[in-house]
């Protein structure tokens, strides 16, 4: 693994623990349940998705950098598949979903989305093309 893998893995945990502390603190703050709507669980599935999205793309990026956009894609299908399987079924099990059970899944899943958009934009825009047609 790269530096540069190491680095955003860091990075990602760091940002995402941030989060989950302010977000705790919020919870503490309008004093409703810290740890119910599967939010640790959402933390969790969101960091390791977004590290398993990273690596293919790193694997991808400089091999077949035309095809980056539609594994991004299928990334974040995998994302909303989860989220339609694992969280989805208990938020909507009382009938409703309440702002607090969609925002347990949405921050997290929201954090690694902006990174990992960064990170790609970073690396496309850093590639060398080559200026030569094909034929």
């Amino acid at each position: 693994m790269s530096k540069k893998s190491i680095r955003f893995i860091v990075l990602l945990l760091t940002i995402l623990i941030i989060t989950f502390c302010s977000h705790i603190f919020a919870l503490h703050y309008k004093q409703l349940p810290l740890f119910e709507n599967k939010i640790i669980l959402s933390y969790i599935l969101n960091y390791v998705a977004a590290i398993i999205i990273f690596i293919v793309l790193e694997r991808y990026i400089k091999k077949e950098s035309s095809q980056v956009g539609f594994i991004f894609m299928a990334g974040s299908g995998l994302k909303f598949l989860l989220f339609f399987l694992i969280f989805y079924p208990s938020y909507k099990a009382d009938g409703k979903m309440a702002t607090v059970e969609f925002i347990s899944f949405f921050i997290p899943y929201a954090i690694c989305l902006i990174l990992e958009v960064a990170y790609l934009s970073k690396e496309l825009n850093n590639q060398v093309f080559s200026s030569k047609k094909p034929e």
